[in-house]
């Protein structure tokens, strides 16, 4: 079980909700572990030319705050679900399965579903299978908690339509709420992320040498990363000073000072690390404003506690690097999770409310245990270079821990530019 699920009745009993509804692919993951590849991808146009830009399929996950929880999918990827701790599964919609030809015998640990497919009536669209759904458990007149940025326009008329009686209330930010503090399962993914990450960057950066086009780098990242059983998400790098790219022709020179950036995806669940990479010694000053860095990140990292606000952790970034005179850069932190960025944002405080129809909190957010953030600072310096430090984090007991041991001493020096 991925979903924090104690901390998803919490906020249910607090917002007197008796059911929340995941619509978006990734809450729906969240709060079932059902995933599908083509539900974020595939839209409405792609299926039926001249429609839409909304999704084209769509997928629900149902949790009551009594009662089993239930997984709506569509019939051809129900297969998916054969394994989910949510064994309740509502299908919609044809089959498309040539059962003329079947060899039941050979169905093996997905009979069940196969059983399924045949025994259950279906629905003809998701939103009849989730009216199901609820009025299996007695929830069409109940509180009911919808996550309604995962829904197109019609799809949400069409709910509000069939359920005058119930009362309907948008969580779409309650879920991110729930989101940022991580279930055990969820930490021991992204650890393996962040592992994953660091390996295949660091021996990817060692391999940087005068002459050669950063796309071989990031050759490298992609493959190492797959072989770990991880999904390339991200290897950008600054351009003689002048901002992030990710421009695989480019080709590095002996006096390169770049910011390094990266990522992969293990599990669904995301890791982001970064560093700098020099093909040799830096200049005396780039390495004064690289310790500058790291202290602004050092700062950072005492003030994660649980208890204190997030603009805390970037004030204390803030004045290390206030007291040095540097003014152009973003010294910040976020979380981590099944999205690059989860909540927290480590910012300064914008006076912002996180707010649906059922929470309204300050977006200056209180840090709690087992929350997973990063903690990162930038500096660009057009010809000179540009230099980053990021690292990873969980809150844990009344400080933090390294999420992963990541080793930011000092820029990255290849193998082959030493001596």
């Amino acid at each position: 079980m991925l979903f924090n699920r104690p901390r998803a009745i919490d906020y249910m009993r607090r917002c007197d909700l008796d059911v929340l509804v995941a619509t978006s692919p990734v809450n729906v993951t969240y709060f079932s572990d059902y995933f599908c590849w083509l539900d974020p991808l595939t839209k409405s146009y792609m299926m039926t030319p001249g429609a839409s830009t909304d999704r084209a399929l769509q997928s629900y996950a149902v949790f009551p705050l009594e009662g089993e929880p239930a997984l709506v999918v569509m019939p051809m990827f129900a297969v998916n679900a054969a394994d989910l701790w949510v064994k309740d599964l509502y299908p919609f919609g044809s089959s498309g399965l040539d059962d003329a030809a079947a060899v039941n015998s050979q169905l093996g640990s997905v009979k069940a579903i196969h059983d399924l497919l045949q025994s259950r009536a279906h629905n003809s669209n998701p939103v009849g299978a989730l009216l199901t759904v609820l009025k299996s458990r007695g929830l069409t007149e109940g509180r009911i908690g919808l996550e309604t940025e995962g829904l197109g326009a019609a799809a949400r008329e069409a709910i509000l339509r069939a359920l005058p009686r119930a009362e309907i209330r948008n969580c779409s930010n309650l879920i991110r709420l729930v989101r940022m503090v991580k279930s055990r399962e969820e930490i021991e993914r992204l650890t393996r992320a962040a592992e994953i990450n660091e390996i295949a960057a660091m021996e990817s950066l060692h391999l940087a040498r005068s002459g050669l086009p950063m796309g071989e780098l990031v050759h490298h990242f992609r493959m190492r990363a797959a072989e770990m059983d991880a999904e390339f998400d991200h290897f950008a790098f600054g351009i003689r000073g002048l901002g992030i790219a990710m421009e695989p022709h480019y080709v590095l020179s002996h006096d390169e000072a770049l910011y390094v950036d990266f990522g992969c995806v293990f599990q669904h669940y995301f890791s982001d690390g970064g560093t700098t990479l020099t093909l040799g010694d830096l200049p005396k000053e780039l390495d004064r404003r690289l310790t500058i860095l790291r202290n602004c990140v050092d700062a950072g990292v005492e003030a994660l506690r649980p208890g204190l606000r997030s603009s805390v952790v970037r004030e204390e970034m803030w004045k290390v690097l206030g007291e040095h005179g540097i003014t152009a850069s973003f010294p910040h932190g976020h979380g981590l999770g099944l999205e690059v960025r989860d909540y927290p944002i480590l910012v300064a405080n914008n006076g912002l409310q996180i707010q649906d129809d059922c929470v309204d909190e300050s977006s200056d957010l209180l840090l709690e245990p087992n929350m997973v953030i990063n903690l990162e600072s930038a500096l660009f310096m057009p010809g000179a270079g540009s230099l980053h430090i990021e690292k990873s984090f969980v809150i844990a007991g009344d400080g933090r821990r390294e999420l992963v041991p990541q080793d930011r001493n000092g820029p990255v020096i290849p193998h082959a530019s030493c001596g």
